[in-house]
């Protein structure tokens, strides 16, 4: 049996930002909290695939790098001592008297209640052909630091989204970016095209890595095939595969709760199908629901609020003004 290393009033599967509010808003509820997450740092999807883009729709910020929304979640939630399990999956769930244990990598944690606030789950990149032994020392699919690729010649694989964000963000700070996609149309929204168009990188059409090149050092030069005419190669220290990626929600999925399309159902309090698991953020699904960061921030907050119900009836469920708490 595994040997239960903590326990906590309530523990918060997923440290992305509305598990992060959510750990505040449980201490400023009174409670002791964990938070686990397979990943290595808190921040979630923010933190993995775009810490150096900018939100624009979190209240009361017109802009806000998405490191930095996670570096003041971290200290709002970090007055009230949370225990952060990182780099390790939720796994089993089962019902232990008065509460929930919870296998955490090789260890448990014994809550009274759970909160799931896992985003899209578990997500995995979709690997580029060619990559193959490259990844890790010169192939990326997220940068968390862009300044490590100072100086650099970078080749940006992909036509969503995404790798035009890594293209515009990396513009500034690379020796030169190029941008290579196998079609010519692109999924990307059209103005953030056209952003990275009047930067003047490259954007080659329709054209797909054959080859990567490279030394023990790490990649050097990468060749393409541009419409089965013609062959170039591009100077490249670091490649960028922008692909997207697939999502499920891994042993949560075994945790007999109500689901859909990979999301768990709630009601109006945020509640699951089973007895004192709550779920917010990306994860949760209602009618009417919108995916957005702001959305997690009041569904954390609802979901926390009638958690201390459950866990105290004679608790109240609105907590007060945090301004009248000094």
């Amino acid at each position: 049996m595994v040997a239960v290393s903590h326990e906590v009033d309530l523990l918060i599967v997923g440290a992305g930002p509305t598990g992060l509010f959510a750990a505040y808003y449980a201490g400023f509820r009174g409670m002791s909290v964990a938070v686990v997450d397979a990943l290595p740092e808190p921040g979630g999807q923010v933190t993995a695939m775009y810490p150096e883009k900018l939100i624009f729709d979190v209240a009361g910020f017109p802009e806000v790098r998405g490191r930095d929304l996670v570096a003041g979640l971290v200290e709002q939630a970090g007055q009230y001592d949370p225990v952060y399990l990182l780099g390790r999956p939720a796994t089993d769930l089962s019902e232990v008297d008065d509460g929930l244990l919870v296998e955490v990598g090789s260890e448990a944690v014994r809550a009274r209640a759970v909160l799931v606030t896992a985003g899209i789950g578990e997500f995995t990149p979709r690997p580029l052909p060619a990559g193959g032994d490259w990844v890790g020392r010169g192939v990326v699919h997220f940068i968390p630091e862009l300044s490590v690729h100072s100086g650099r010649d970078v080749v940006v694989v992909g036509g969503g989204d995404s790798a035009f964000d890594w293209a515009l963000a990396l513009h500034p700070v690379a020796r030169s970016v190029a941008l290579v996609h196998r079609r010519t149309r692109f999924r990307a929204h059209p103005g953030l095209v056209r952003k990275v168009e009047d930067l003047g990188v490259p954007l080659i059409t329709p054209a797909e890595v054959v080859e990567i090149r490279g030394d023990a050092a790490g990649v050097h030069e990468v060749e393409i095939d541009v419409g089965g005419q013609e062959r170039r190669v591009l100077p490249a220290q670091t490649v960028v595969a922008a692909l997207g990626f697939t999502a499920d929600l891994g042993p949560i999925e075994r945790w007999s709760l109500a689901l859909e399309k990979r999301s768990i159902l709630v009601d109006s309090t945020m509640r699951t199908s089973r007895p004192r698991i709550y779920a917010a953020g990306d994860v949760a699904a209602y009618p009417g629901k919108v995916k957005l960061i702001a959305t997690g921030f009041g569904e954390a907050a609802t979901a926390v609020n009638n958690i201390a119900v459950e866990l105290n009836p004679d608790a109240h469920l609105f907590p007060g003004h945090s301004s009248d708490k000094g």
